[in-house]
């Protein structure tokens, strides 16, 4: 970069810094025998990632992400019942038709049945993972039905449920009559969302300055007595037979932890399980975000609230993880100068934090994937949610290393990429190579290591105040405020980026997916229903909108293609300070009102002849939209009768794992 600096008592020379934004599994991307890309089909591609540095773990460590990785992988089942009742049911006949039927396998019908159970098992059920619509087999219910019958099921009900487009549409539907009976997710039963609210609400204590995420690990049913209550996921309660193999899991890392502190919090989560009690999940998380001395870390819970239409449900989700030391050392030094972050926001003083505590970022490279973030997984993640943890004990950031490397590493597989056709410019492009990878991370860091930790809410808010809302504001909220500081003069003085034109790769880049090359991923004349496409439409259109009158974003037609240019940068810069703020406000305020106006004004809807060209043009690249992954297996290596290594050892074929995770890790 452009200055030297110093960190942790050490130079890092401008070759430093290049080589600590290079994830390590890039270099070990080198060996060319590896190949990342490893299926396509519908709208998804399978990839594999690789673990640079496994073997620099010592034996003791290897062990504890061992067991920590098949605590993850024995929660799988959750996820899958979480997201509609009969997910479940569903898999179990697919996987004996995969596993059993002896007749042909090379037809037509067969290969459409086979990317049908495809997409069920990457999406953990019937609906899409990110546009929330059911989705259907091209095969014919006949020859579905045949199939069944040619293993020995024949259930009509479960036809019905495959089939029918009106039996559980959506698995989150916003803006309907009632939003809690008309989703599919499986957090609610027999009860309305007037219901959920008052039983909800009769818990809840505003003057509590340490408030229990009430809801967060239940199902609520109203019984034939016409009482609404809670089922409790914990051992002996819902999910308990596949909580208890967690817990043995959890028990069994705790043994090898890297330290005491580990075991402490590992404790306090096995504790949680077998209670259900949230006060000893907030107990965990405290532990858990003060650990920053440990090499290898985990993610292992109900934690994203996502999928609920309300916003308080949490789905299971797990991740085993260890530092990248050498990449980390950018994430490092943007916490270290999260405060000066925090009093140069441009959102009211009233919102900011006067002391930032505890936040730590790194980069990590994941062992494994589990629950909600696989297959498709998060590439930054910031930890935990509750925000009265985040005020007084701070929070986690980590960009996900080993996953950033092989979707670029993938790309580079195809053929053909998005920017040669939707960007204006041979500058354009060429700002793009040049400035891009950086930038992608950076946004990534900011919004994860500070945008999500950053700003408060006034005493009286209630962190539930924003309801259905809250997951896009949120995510709108931590990219504007890492769009924002991505153009600050600070990132040059510390070194970070090279010079004051590298941001602008990321600003145009990000206003032409925000607000037209993302919707390649819905389906025509859908709604834009996932949060984080919501975030991005609506920072992109609110911009574009408000920056009219001076053309800071211009609208431009070339040979009958639409694409949308930045011309000023600097204004643009202006109108992501001026909606952060705003954001901030609606969230630090709780104004619901304000909050769904901006989302279902400038996130929802899609323009229908923007939408039918980004389809159209998008179809010719030949490219999937969405990926996801297949996970690495970490085998023990015994001699005489000892564990002397754990092996890192890579799969190739995705509906094999699909079916080996099927039988190994069933619980339910």
């Amino acid at each position: 970069m452009v200055k030297d600096m110093k960190l942790f008592g050490k130079m890092i020379t401008i070759a430093g810094v290049a080589a600590a934004l290079t994830s390590c599994s890039d270099k070990a991307a080198q060996n060319g025998d590896f190949k990342y890309l490893m299926d396509e089909f519908a709208d998804l591609k399978i990839m594999r990632y690789q673990v640079p540095g496994w073997d620099a773990l010592t034996l003791q460590q290897k062990e504890y992400v061992y067991h920590l990785s098949e605590a993850a992988k024995y929660g799988r089942d959750i996820i899958w019942m979480q997201n509609c009742k009969y997910n479940l049911r569903i898999r179990k006949t697919l996987e004996n038709i995969l596993e059993n039927y002896d007749g042909d396998r090379t037809c037509e019908d067969w290969k459409k049945f086979e990317t049908y159970a495809k997409r069920v098992f990457f999406s953990n059920g019937i609906h899409h993972h990110y546009a929330e619509d059911k989705f259907f087999p091209e095969c014919s219910r006949d020859y579905f039905h045949d199939l069944m019958a040619a293993v020995g099921e024949d259930d009509a009900e479960l036809e019905y449920f495959i089939y029918d487009p009106a039996v559980f549409p959506a698995r989150k539907v916003m803006g309907g009559k009632d939003i809690v009976a008309e989703s599919a997710v499986n957090f609610y039963e027999g009860v309305t969302r007037a219901e959920v609210e008052a039983f909800y609400a009769a818990m809840m204590d505003p003057a509590d300055k340490t408030p229990v995420s009430y809801g967060l690990n239940s199902r609520v049913v109203k019984g034939e007595d016409g009482i609404v209550r809670e089922e409790v996921y914990k051992v002996g309660g819902l999910y308990g037979p596949a909580l208890e193999k967690i817990c043995a899991e959890l028990e069994k890392a705790a043994a090898v932890a890297e330290n005491e502190t580990q075991k402490a919090y590992i404790a306090d989560l096995v504790a949680y399980y077998r209670s259900g009690d949230l006060k000893l999940w907030d107990e965990y998380n405290i532990k858990w975000v003060n650990d920053t001395l440990g090499t290898v870390d985990f993610v292992n819970g109900f934690v994203e609230d996502y999928n609920d239409p309300l916003g308080r449900k949490a789905t299971w989700e797990g991740l085993v993880n260890f530092k990248d030391a050498e990449a980390s050392l950018r994430t490092e030094l943007i916490s270290e100068n999260a405060q000066w972050f925090e009093d140069n926001s441009p959102v009211d003083a009233r919102f900011k934090k006067k002391e930032v505590k505890g936040v730590s970022a790194k980069v990590i490279n994941v062992a494994v994937l589990a629950g909600d973030c696989y297959p498709a997984a998060p590439i930054g993640i910031n930890l935990p949610n509750a925000d009265w943890i985040r005020r007084e004990h701070g929070s986690k950031s980590v960009t996900i290393a080993n996953l950033t490397s092989a979707y670029n590493m993938a790309a580079q597989e195809s053929p053909k990429n998005l920017l040669s056709e939707f960007a204006w410019s041979e500058e354009e492009i060429a700002a793009e190579k040049k400035y891009g990878a950086l930038t992608n991370d950076l946004h990534t860091d900011l919004h994860e290591c500070l945008g999500h930790g950053s700003g408060q809410l006034l005493p009286e808010t209630s962190p539930n105040a924003l309801g259905e809302y809250s997951s896009a504001l949120e995510e709108t909220r931590a990219d504007l405020f890492g769009l924002y500081y991505l153009a600050d003069p600070k990132l040059v003085e510390l070194g970070i980026l090279p010079d004051m034109e590298a941001y602008k790769a990321q600003y145009s880049s990000y206003i032409r997916n925000g607000i037209f090359t993302q919707f390649n991923r819905v389906e025509f004349g859908k709604k834009n229903m996932e949060a984080h496409m919501q975030n991005r439409k609506l920072i992109a259109d609110w911009c574009y909108e408000k920056g009219l009158a001076d053309n800071v974003i211009e609208k431009k037609v070339r040979d009958g293609k639409t694409y949308f240019v930045v011309n000023d940068f600097e204004a643009l810069r202006g109108l992501f300070g001026d909606l952060l703020a705003e954001v901030q406000r609606i969230k630090s305020e709780g104004d619901y009102e304000a909050g769904k106006a901006l989302v279902e004004t400038y996130a929802v809807n899609i323009d229908p002849q923007l939408h039918r060209e980004v389809l159209d043009r998008y179809a010719s690249l030949g490219l999937k939209p969405y990926g996801g992954f297949l996970n690495p297996d970490i085998v023990p290596v015994e001699k005489n009768g000892e564990v002397v290594d754990y092996e890192i050892v890579y799969n190739d074929d995705y509906i094999a794992q699909m079916l080996h995770y099927g039988k190994k890790y069933a619980t339910l």
